[in-house]
């Protein structure tokens, strides 16, 4: 891996298959097509309450580190938006119930391991979250809007109006990739847990299709 090379090109590169997989599961696939149940989408909202926050933990933790604390953009938190968009999904009572798939917990498990020992596998996972939110996501958003008619409460989670204009954020976490000073070790050690990553969201996705009717899968 070229020094040469911007660290952003070769994360985009080494993940492209794996993100694509995600994004063509059969939960995205069926949740995109507008075939699923509010309440199927209210699931995944759970999942990623879980996610989330061992995410946010990490950004608590490394805000004042010298090489990822750029990372821990307080706009980018999520953990808030999650709570009303579960409150108006699932009522009041929503925080009683929030028990994650088994492969919820393993995902978590992975992120608050690189929260504990290792800041560049907390990007890894940082990354694949966050861009990824700040691009396809806005497609999910546009789906609630159009097929669920839900505006504000209910897809909080997808507006990033607190960053600014979200192309110029997103070149600005490309920046923050190309500058931090990781040799090429440590940078294919961290494209390798950025695609573990990717794994890890594609069976969290396969379980959440479980959990849905087979009539709302079906194209």
């Amino acid at each position: 891996m070229s020094e040469h090379q911007p660290f952003s090109q070769v994360l985009r590169r080494a993940t492209a298959a794996a993100h694509e997989r995600a994004h063509h599961s059969t939960y995205m696939e069926a949740l995109l097509g507008g075939r699923l149940a509010l309440d199927d989408y209210a699931t995944l909202v759970t999942q990623y309450w879980h996610v989330y926050g061992a995410l946010e933990d990490g950004a608590d933790r490394f805000g004042d580190d010298p090489v990822v604390g750029g990372f821990a953009v307080d706009a980018l938190r999520r953990r808030d938006a999650l709570a009303a968009d579960l409150a108006f999904l699932r009522g009041p009572a929503w925080a009683d119930d929030l028990t994650p798939l088994p492969a919820t917990a393993t995902y978590v498990d992975r992120i608050r391991d690189t929260v504990d020992r290792w800041p560049g596998g907390w990007v890894a996972h940082h990354y694949t979250r966050y861009l990824g939110d700040l691009a396809g996501g806005q497609a999910v958003r546009g789906l609630l809007r159009r097929t669920y008619g839900v505006t504000g409460d209910g897809s909080r989670f997808y507006d990033f109006s607190a960053l600014g204009p979200v192309p110029l954020f997103r070149t600005h976490y490309r920046s923050l990739l190309d500058a931090a000073a990781w040799d090429d070790v440590e940078r294919a050690r961290i494209a390798d847990e950025a695609c573990h990553a990717f794994e890890l969201n594609i069976a969290m996705l396969a379980e959440l299709a479980g959990t849905v009717p087979p009539e709302h899968l079906a194209a």
